[in-house]
């Protein structure tokens, strides 16, 4: 039996406030107008709720539920309360739950090995992370003095860097 080939992994880093996330998901957009079936991970300083309070998800949890599971037709989503006596998954036990895409999208996580994409505003006033991080494939800038060696993509330009994407991965 073949081992599946594995999911191919990119990362999008960049200062908070400079529209990583704006710029994923128009990149999500368009890679998924080509056929691909992407997945997207956000990794999040600050605890947050996906699902609301009243909603039966939430009344679960608050009541003690370690796990809950929502499915329909539609979609499914679990939810799982680590606690103090469980780690934060890292980025690799995260992937393996996203079987069955063709690529996985991270926002953060920009410490780990996997190519990453640098976004660079110019009014964030910080200089580009890409010298500072390993594995950087490409720079998303409105900074015409962001010299790099680097393919260099404008912030508006999602169309190319979404075929740059499939080019490297070969997708």
């Amino acid at each position: 039996m073949t081992t599946p080939a594995p999911i191919p992994v990119l990362g999008f880093s960049a200062p908070s406030g400079t529209g990583k996330t704006t710029l994923m998901v128009k990149v999500i957009q368009q890679l998924h107008r080509t056929g691909l079936r992407v997945a997207a991970i956000k990794h999040g300083h600050h605890p947050t709720d996906p699902d609301l309070p009243g909603k039966d998800t939430y009344r679960f949890r608050q009541a003690g539920a370690a796990t809950v599971l929502f499915a329909s037709r539609e979609r499914w989503f679990m939810i799982q309360e680590l606690g103090k006596e469980h780690s934060e998954p890292t980025l690799e036990e995260q992937v393996r739950y996203l079987r069955g895409h063709d690529l996985i999208l991270v926002e953060g996580y920009k410490n780990e090995d996997h190519p990453k994409i640098v976004v660079h505003r110019l009014a964030s006033g910080t200089a580009p992370l890409h010298e500072q991080l390993s594995n950087v494939i490409a720079i998303v800038t409105d900074d015409p003095q962001c010299l790099t060696d680097l393919p260099t993509f404008a912030l508006e330009d999602t169309a190319a860097l979404s075929q740059f994407i499939r080019d490297y991965f070969g997708l």
